[in-house]
């Protein structure tokens, strides 16, 4: 079954299948502020989090190009090549769900939208379906408001105040809502 057409039905921690895919996030800053979608897990009711767009790269793509896809199809933003910037950090991350546990090889990019940009809106007419269920709010935030969010990645501020560090290596890290190696633990979420 592909990633894209999960079923989000919570099965025992020991049978969720796993996947594994490369993904391209991105930083979609304007001003002070990023944007960040608050995701869900429908098989863990109440479970949500904050994330940045972004998604797998598809066969044949490249990460700057699935950057820039990502893009597109989450906010409605067109970006040319060249204010693409990145990738800005790496990392690797296991993601537990209730239904299935997803290894990612991330890299991350960062893009500045224009003003009239931002005044013309998000536009999540590219969501596919599973996104459409479990992506249900976005927000623009800033680095003072994230103490009080939950977010993936956890240490985002230290993304948006990288200054002149090229690339960011974030190392291997675990986000999720059923913890992938505690089968007993509390689903994490606000």
């Amino acid at each position: 079954m592909a990633f894209r057409s999960r079923r989000f039905e919570p099965v025992p921690p020991s049978e969720r299948r796993r996947r594994s895919r490369r993904a391209a996030r991105l930083l979609v800053r304007h001003d002070s502020g990023v944007l960040l979608f608050r995701d869900t897990d429908p098989g863990v009711p109440g479970a949500t989090w904050w994330t940045t767009p972004g998604g797998g790269v598809d066969a044949g793509e490249t990460w700057f190009e699935a950057a820039l896809r990502e893009l597109r199809e989450e906010t409605g933003f067109v970006c040319p090549s060249d204010g693409l910037i990145g990738p800005i950090a790496e990392r690797r991350v296991v993601h537990g769900y209730s239904d299935q546990i997803t290894e990612q090889h991330e890299l991350f990019f960062e893009v500045w939208i224009s003003d009239s940009q931002r005044s013309a809106g998000i536009s999540t007419d590219g969501f596919t379906e599973g996104e459409r269920l479990t992506l249900v709010e976005h927000r623009w935030v800033t680095v003072d408001d994230l103490p009080g969010l939950t977010v993936w990645p956890s240490n985002l501020a230290r993304l948006l105040e990288r200054g002149d560090v090229p690339m960011l290596q974030l190392g291997s890290v675990e986000e999720s809502t059923v913890p992938v190696s505690d089968s007993g633990a509390t689903p994490r979420g606000c």
